[in-house]
């Protein structure tokens, strides 16, 4: 098990989150997107960009997730494509996306997006707050501890199909 991070849009905050855990779970962490990244020097993190143009580093991270692997990532249609293909999805905000809610979560955003081309301000999502920051955290940690045996970074034989 891997875990993709959509690192263009990826806050800060969270991309250090997940180069702790890399380090201390041993793991393999890798960034995705179309922008030179910093990645600190860690054989468990890597960064790799892909060419410019829309969709690009989505299409990339659908292609290489294998079933289990996580990815972290905010866009919605790129959650479904993960999930579609046995991946598990955590936003930064620390809320997984699953079977049971992408749909609901694909509706919403098309709508917006409707309402959006249409010319109604719809406004952006709020600023990522200590508390999502914590919450990501906590997610993390609970679907590594469940999903990953401790410092070998081994996939556990136990593994359970939710998030």
């Amino acid at each position: 098990m891997q875990i993709w991070v959509d690192a263009d849009a990826c806050p800060k905050v969270i991309k250090e989150i997940l180069f702790r855990a890399a380090d201390r779970r041993q793991m393999q962490v890798t960034l995705v997107a179309n922008k030179l990244l910093y990645c600190p020097p860690s054989k468990f993190i890597r960064a790799m960009q892909v060419p410019a143009g829309f969709d690009v580093a989505d299409n990339k991270i659908v292609q290489m997730t294998e079933a289990g692997d996580l990815v972290v990532t905010a866009d919605i249609p790129l959650a479904a494509e993960v999930i579609a293909r046995g991946g598990h999805v955590l936003n930064p905000r620390g809320e997984f996306y699953t079977k049971d809610t992408i749909q609901e979560r694909l509706t919403m955003r098309n709508f917006m997006d409707g309402l959006r081309s249409s010319g109604v301000e719809t406004g952006g999502p709020p600023t990522l707050s200590q508390s999502d920051r914590q919450a990501f955290a906590n997610q993390l940690d609970r679907f590594l501890a469940k999903h990953v045996r401790p410092s070998t970074g081994s996939v556990r034989t136990d593994v359970s199909g939710d998030g």
